[in-house]
């Protein structure tokens, strides 16, 4: 081979490679993040999550990104050990789907079935549509199944490209030479276990060896060992992806790397011994991409079998391998926004709108609580130590989240994922100044307490209604945001207008009240706080429901929206309005 005949091999392996990571981004974007949450909804039922791993591999043709996906799961708290352990033998099975669509680069025949089974018949067809979808077509879909075609395209070109270009090695002595080395079933698995730990992919290395076998000089006994060495090799990824996990996370890791390697060896051990007994007329002859995938599908279809019913001893010895502390790792929701999770982003955004909704709720206990202490709530330490407890904890989530979100943000989103990202960038810095004025509002509590003071009946009847009205505008925001209500968000906003002026009129009367000598002036300052903090919990609460309402249109300026709110449906904002002045009226003076 000389070195144009490198060079095409070289941009061949290139074309592969790059070809595999298309179609598999394209597969997992297409998915929408609905495979890995099935994923997470799994049961114990192990024939289930064998099957379930086998078929999420197979859209997304990545084994080492499910078990990387599940390392996550486990790493987080979504999934138990046990439940990871079947998904994981399932996606062994998944990953030789690859092998299998590769394998029809060797069909020969001059059938016209055969002849139109053949990539180089099909692929020139899907190209076309691929291309035309991403160029011409705004459906977001569409552009996914143009990069599934496009990479698929790319990827058997790639494939028959090295083909073309090793095919002359047939005829170089020092190449056969080298392969008859991978006959020794040690330096066979160490030659796959290398080449697959190197490009990390194990579909990758069975598509290379594929290609190899167009020269003649692969004999199956040089081709199975390297297999087997291959699916060792594919366990690198996980073991890299746990470092820094917790310790289950470790273990899951780990039982993906015993499962392999114990399958192996077994596989190995009484394929070996019976050859020796009965030897095995195909091990001599010349293996083909076909021969490949069978051996390749059959070695991790018959390892699942053998090992299923041992799940638990995986475990354990994953256990005894990684050993337990004496004090039990900590759980907390950031566990979910784990950064494996960033390789698909789909399911990284449903993540993170999960931490973002629990953020929410906290936020919701923690103004409802400081209401409390002002609106006939007995105040107590306790009560004022969880407001300040649940505030700092809101503070972390915004850190949190907003820095997960950041990363995220730089991953290729769908537009509907871009939305939601938007969405939650936005609303969590309100849900964090909404607990802001939890703590303004118990230290005005405090403030009462200490001092022994309190209001007029009429100025607690007054603030008994300004607090009903905000209790109600901080849950329509809050379960707005919840469940993704449109038609909730928009009945914020007239209720927002219903606050302001309550804000206006308990001003007003504290004005009256003073100027007739009927409260103190220490009494109005504690009057006012309390009223300017329900004020702007309110505009808070305004902005969370315009982010539902705006964001899907791709508009972010809630100040206009609030404009052509009220110009051009001002007749139903007057009339909704109203309708919450007469709820939330303030007494009879």
């Amino acid at each position: 081979m000389d070195i144009f005949g490198i060079l095409d091999m070289v941009c061949g392996l290139a074309l592969f490679l790059y070809g595999m990571d298309v179609m598999g981004k394209g597969l997992s974007r297409m998915s929408g993040g609905k495979l890995e949450g099935i994923l997470e909804r799994l049961t114990d039922n192990k024939i289930k999550a064998v099957l379930l791993g086998a078929l999420v591999t197979a859209v997304i043709q990545s084994s080492s990104a499910t078990t990387v996906m599940v390392v996550g799961f486990v790493n987080s708290g979504i999934m138990r050990l046990t439940q990871a352990v079947g998904i994981i033998m399932g996606a062994n099975i998944g990953t030789t789907v690859t092998s299998w669509l590769l394998s029809l680069t060797g069909l020969e025949g001059s059938n016209v079935f055969v002849q139109l089974l053949k990539p180089s018949s099909f692929t020139p067809i899907m190209a076309i549509i691929g291309v035309a979808f991403i160029m011409f077509s705004k459906n977001e879909k569409k552009h996914h199944a143009g990069s599934i075609l496009v990479g698929f395209t790319v990827l058997m070109c790639g494939m028959d490209m090295m083909s073309a270009a090793v095919k002359p090695l047939a005829n170089v002595p020092e190449f056969t030479n080298i392969l008859l080395m991978f006959t020794n079933p040690i330096l066979g698995m160490i030659a796959g276990l290398v080449l697959t730990a190197v490009i990390q992919s194990s579909s990758a290395s069975v598509g290379i060896l594929q290609a190899l076998c167009v020269t003649g000089a692969v004999k199956f006994s040089a081709a199975l060992p390297i297999i087997m060495g291959q699916n060792i090799g594919t366990c690198v990824t996980a073991l890299l992806s746990a470092i820094g996990a917790s310790k289950n996370a470790k273990r899951t890791a780990l039982v993906h790397l015993y499962f392999n390697l114990i399958g192996t060896i077994i596989f190995m051990v009484v394929f070996y011994a019976v050859h020796a007994v009965f030897p095995f007329a195909f091990m001599d002859t010349a293996a083909d991409a076909a021969g490949i995938a069978v051996i390749h599908t059959t070695f991790n279809v018959v390892a699942t079998c053998v090992l299923l019913p041992f799940s638990a001893v995986l475990e354990k010895l994953a256990i005894l391998t990684v050993r337990d502390d004496k004090q039990a790792e900590p759980m907390d929701d950031f566990r979910l926004l784990d950064e494996r999770f960033l390789a698909t982003p789909a399911f990284a955004v449903e993540q993170c709108r999960v931490v973002a909704n629990r953020m929410a709720e906290l936020t919701r206990d923690a103004i409802y609580d400081a209401i409390d202490l002002l609106d006939g709530g007995e105040y107590t330490a306790e009560k004022a130590e969880r407001i300040e407890a649940l505030e700092t904890k809101i503070d972390h989530y915004e850190d949190n989240l907003g820095s997960y979100m950041v990363k995220l943000s730089r991953a290729k989103l769908s537009r509907e994922d871009g939305h939601t990202v938007s969405n939650l960038l936005h609303s969590i810095s309100d849900f964090e100044r909404i607990s802001d004025h939890a703590v303004n509002l118990m230290e005005s509590a405090r403030e009462m307490h200490e001092k022994n003071m309190s209001f007029s009946p009429m100025a607690a009847q007054e603030l008994h209604v300004f607090a009903e009205a905000v209790r109600d505008i901080v849950n329509r925001s809050v379960d707005a945001f919840l469940n993704g209500d449109v038609a909730l968000a928009k009945t914020v906003e007239p209720l927002e207008a219903c606050i302001d002026d309550l804000n206006v009129s308990v001003k007003g009367r504290h004005i009256d009240r003073l100027t007739a000598g009927k409260c103190t002036i220490e009494q109005g300052f504690v009057l006012t706080d309390i009223s300017t903090n329900f004020e702007r919990v309110s505009d808070h609460c305004s902005n969370i429901a315009v982010y539902q309402i705006q964001l899907p249109k791709d508009e972010l300026d809630a100040h206009e929206y609030l404009l052509d709110l009220k110009r051009k449906d001002s007749e139903a904002f007057d009339r909704a309005e109203q309708e919450y002045q007469e709820k939330y009226r303030l007494p009879q003076a």
